[in-house]
């Protein structure tokens, strides 16, 4: 099994961010647009469409407003195994460091979803930063 974790501080206060991350079905307007092209709700499930073509079907496992943190499971597609887990925390005034991990089988698809998750994490931070600078 790989581990991928990825984190980066956005410079969005912690509720601006959360709300966006806790979105379920907005990923591709509020946090991720270019990277995510389309999300669509199939109950609590979202069907994910991305920048390359790519679709995927996500399980929504967990959405914890105290904690911050939302966890789902890619199912289908590549993967025999995958859980994503996304927390975010203040980090100073006006600041939230954002933390994204995936565990995933096969092993061998660590590289690309690695690189994948760390394009995507450039993505939600110039997406939130350029959603909080003032009008």
């Amino acid at each position: 099994m790989a581990s991928i974790r990825t984190e980066i501080l956005i410079d969005t206060p912690l509720d601006v961010v959360w709300a966006a991350l806790r979105d379920w079905g907005a990923l591709h307007e509020r946090l991720a647009p270019g990277f995510v092209t389309d999300t669509r709700l199939d109950g609590t499930d979202r069907i994910v469409t991305f920048f390359d073509g790519t679709v995927v079907r996500e399980v929504l496992v967990d959405l914890d407003d105290d904690a911050h943190r939302l966890v789902w499971s890619v199912v289908g597609g590549p993967y025999t195994h995958h859980n994503g887990v996304a927390q975010v925390f203040a980090d100073g005034p006006g600041r939230t460091r954002f933390f994204w991990v995936a565990d995933l089988l096969p092993g061998d698809l660590a590289a690309r979803t690695g690189a994948l998750m760390e394009q995507g994490i450039a993505v939600i931070k110039e997406t939130l930063e350029a959603q909080a600078l003032p009008a």
